[in-house]
């Protein structure tokens, strides 16, 4: 094989993404015994996965959902696609980037129903504390002038084509794409997840009470 060919065999595999990965095939006898149920799945964006954990405080209860849902991927994994349609997807954190931008969009092209879960998905959350700022003074302070910076060494700005890029502001999921529901709270708590899950799951209209429900 010649070098050029070696360079662009190289290239391709470089700019592989994880979800064009090969996957290891689906046990059929699983795959039956998911039809029926409604296909869940679940992201997280800019965010410190607080309301990930608001997810895993529904405890025991989870697993009576089990029996209706299937859930396709969760923030738990790293993937950023979803194999199959769902009927509902729940989107935590804020957007910060072009592949924050790529992967919300993914999510509606591929869910009925969309949830913004928490206060950055909700209007961005801590993480939209940067939008005070010119995204240039962000950079110099986290990197340049950072009491974290190694001595001796010349700080920089980390640049490379593989990084994704940053947006200038972070922004709350619904003014990137159209959400259908929220979950307000830093993070939500976990009872009123399982209020709007259990509710969609089992066709009623969502309805989330106030004595559940949370701002702070």
């Amino acid at each position: 094989m010649s070098n050029h060919a070696v360079k662009q065999v190289n290239s391709a595999v470089n700019e592989m993404y994880s979800h064009d990965l090969p996957r290891t095939p689906v046990d059929a006898e699983f795959l039956a015994s998911q039809e029926g149920k409604i296909k869940v799945s679940m992201i997280a964006l800019v965010g410190c996965w607080g309301c990930t954990l608001s997810f895993l405080d529904m405890d025991e209860r989870i697993l009576n959902l089990l029996d209706k849902v299937t859930i396709l991927r969760s923030s738990l994994t790293d993937v950023k696609r979803i194999p199959d349609r769902c009927v509902v997807g729940f989107v935590e954190g804020g957007v910060a980037s072009e592949e924050n931008i790529e992967t919300l969009e993914h999510y509606r092209e591929n869910c009925d129903i969309l949830i913004s879960v928490g206060a950055c998905a909700v209007w961005g959350g801590v993480p939209s504390m940067r939008n005070l700022l010119p995204l240039s003074e962000c950079f110099e302070e986290a990197y340049i002038n950072s009491p974290t910076v190694v001595a001796g060494i010349i700080p920089i700005i980390p640049s490379h084509p593989d990084l994704t890029t940053i947006t200038t502001k972070v922004y709350p999921c619904h003014e990137v794409v159209k959400m259908d529901y929220f979950i307000p709270g830093c993070p939500p708590d976990g009872n009123a997840i399982y209020k709007v899950l259990d509710d969609l799951v089992n066709g009623r209209p969502v309805d989330l009470p106030t004595s559940i429900n949370r701002y702070d």
